[in-house]
């Protein structure tokens, strides 16, 4: 069964640090390309970070510096650690993995963001 699980969203406070994972199965986990995508309230869902199977990354501006993906294919888990956080970085993340070549693609089902100020 294919399927990705967030875990570590919550609650946190201006200026701080969350940590997510999403651990995947049922898929050839090093050969997707994998992101975090976040969709606050009355927005649409937007990209946050992204990791290719060789560990290029690419990071929105709006977290560019503040964030970082990684990737432990041996655990098949990937991460995003959320720093100098602020209020605007509310939302629920999204994980997602996507074959570069097939398309096929498979997404978390959330995990809540919210950040006090």
């Amino acid at each position: 069964q294919v399927q990705l699980v967030e875990s570590g969203g919550g609650l946190g406070q201006r200026g701080g640090s969350l940590g997510l994972s999403c651990a995947a199965s049922g898929i050839i986990f090093n050969m997707y390309t994998l992101a975090w995508y976040r969709q606050a309230p009355g927005k649409q869902r937007e990209l946050v970070a992204g990791i290719t199977s060789s560990g290029g990354t690419n990071y929105a501006d709006s977290v560019k510096g503040r964030f970082t993906i990684s990737r432990d294919n041996d655990k098949k888990t990937v991460y995003l650690q959320m720093n100098s956080m602020t209020p605007e970085d509310t939302a629920v993340y999204y994980c997602n993995a996507k074959h570069p070549i097939t398309g096929y693609d498979v997404w978390g089902q959330g995990t809540q963001v919210t950040v006090s100020s």
